[in-house]
């Protein structure tokens, strides 16, 4: 499904998004190490006017399948596997988290954004929930699914709530192309996400 013009970014810095390393094998047997792939916090969607707000951004949640560093495809009766060959540089959830902070500051959209134990005073929190982070297999297509609730960090009271989501064609259905379309396709939920809390 096409996004709007304005959610993607202006230059073609998708191409580089991905960042594959290309792990040597320990010659001690297990056949070979799965190649590692990189999430990007997109740059180039322009300096947004923010706020003085304060905001900690915690970790997402997700359900355990999503909870780890392996790629994940759905196959069309709903079945998840994990993709052979190809893993994340990290867990899902802490990728998120850091490539969501890194796009608010890429945007100059608030005063002061952290991640929880910084020693930061926030105004609001940021709770995301990560409920689809893998490849369509039937569409063939990266799916992005993400919650966000703003939540007044003094009260608890949640200011304002969305889900957000993208979806990017995948191509071949492996570890480059999957890791390519997820990336794309988390870029312009995050986009969207900075602009939202405005």
């Amino acid at each position: 499904m096409p996004m709007s013009p304005r959610l993607l970014p202006s230059t073609p810095f998708a191409v580089s998004l991905v960042l594959t390393v290309s792990l040597a094998l320990a010659g001690c047997g297990g056949g070979p190490t799965p190649t590692t792939f990189d999430l990007s916090a997109p740059r180039d969607f322009g300096k947004l006017t923010g706020s003085r707000a304060a905001i900690v951004v915690n970790e997402p949640t997700t359900v355990q399948t999503l909870d780890s560093d392996r790629m994940i495809v759905k196959d069309s009766s709903g079945s998840l596997s994990f993709l052979g060959g190809a893993q994340w540089a990290d867990r899902v959830p802490k990728l998120v988290q850091i490539r969501l902070i890194q796009t608010f500051e890429n945007g100059s959209r608030i005063a002061s954004v952290s991640r929880p134990g910084e020693r930061i005073v926030p105004d609001y929190q940021l709770n995301t929930d990560i409920r689809a982070f893998n490849i369509d297999a039937a569409s063939g297509s990266a799916v992005v699914e993400i919650t966000a609730k703003l939540v007044t960090d003094r009260t608890g009271h949640i200011q304002r709530a969305k889900l957000f989501s993208a979806r990017v064609p995948a191509g071949a259905v492996d570890g480059s192309g999957a890791a390519q379309a997820l990336d794309q396709a988390l870029s312009q939920v995050l986009i969207q996400i900075v602009r939202w809390a405005a």
